[in-house]
């Protein structure tokens, strides 16, 4: 069924922060590149032998586990899957560059390969934020779009049209990981500040505005939905959280409150 929705052989890389989840990518050609994950014990590749819900133990616990790139021996091997797959042309949507330096890993192993045509976009973007830009890409190798429409219009507008924002209820992992001063952190732990966050055009990780306590980040969260969203009503709403969900599931009632949206993934 796949090779007759896409004639053009076209596959769909990316890596393990997309956060997509094994039945969204069943029957479909998305492969994925797991990040490595550095902990007290021992290293570990995201996705495959460390959870999500491994990691936010580890948090509770004290740890900090830190993210580092794949190894470069798992993207080539990755790529040699998809050609031995069948597929002869890739696109690769990849962890913002301002983030990591994934992007830039597998478009110069990307230059390397003569097997394959691979177009590799920097997401400027992080967890479903690229995770949406690949099913939505999937959706249109399956109605029959060209590669060159593909990649030279529709993946350069996902990226430029796709505006993640969050939030967090505490800033201590933020100060911890170096993305704020302690006194920072500090003064907004006592004012109970919560911080909505955007990666920027550049690809780099912003505080758009500032709210006092967790309710209010929240639904400043589907205010910035408001104001960048296309036909909400219309679309398909996909929300991504970090072991909080019944934050997940509050913002998921507002959205269906203020848009009467009918379809929303958590």
């Amino acid at each position: 069924m796949i090779a007759l929705s896409n004639p053009e052989k076209i596959a769909l890389l990316t890596d393990s922060t997309a956060d997509l989840p094994a039945p969204m990518r069943e029957g479909k050609p998305i492969y994925v590149v797991p990040l490595k994950i550095r902990c007290e014990d021992g290293e570990y590749s995201d996705g495959v032998d460390i959870t999500a819900e491994g990691v936010y133990e580890r948090l509770h616990r004290g740890e900090l586990p830190r993210t580092s790139l794949p190894e470069g021996g798992v993207v080539s091997d990755t790529l040699d899957q998809i050609r031995a797959d069948g597929y002869e042309r890739v696109i690769a949507v990849m962890l913002s560059s301002g983030l990591s330096g994934t992007y830039n890993m597998v478009r110069l192993q990307a230059g390397q390969r003569d097997d394959l045509e691979i177009a590799v976009f920097d997401s400027r973007s992080g967890s479903l934020g690229i995770g949406i830009m690949v099913l939505q890409l999937w959706e249109e190798i399956v109605a029959g779009a060209s590669w060159e429409t593909l990649v030279r219009e529709r993946a350069p507008h996902l990226v430029a049209n796709t505006f993640p924002f969050f939030s967090v209820d505490t800033l201590e992992y933020l100060r911890r990981g170096g993305r704020i001063g302690r006194i920072t952190a500090l003064a907004g732990t006592m004012l109970s500040i919560k911080p909505v966050l955007h990666v920027d055009d550049t690809g780099h990780l912003v505080p758009v505005s500032k709210t006092r306590g967790r309710k209010a980040s929240l639904l400043a969260l589907v205010d910035r939905m408001a104001e960048s969203a296309v036909d909400p009503a219309g679309q398909t709403i996909f929300i991504s959280h970090g072991d909080c969900e019944a934050d997940a599931e509050f913002v998921a009632d507002e959205v269906r409150r203020r848009f009467g949206v009918q379809d929303i993934y958590i």
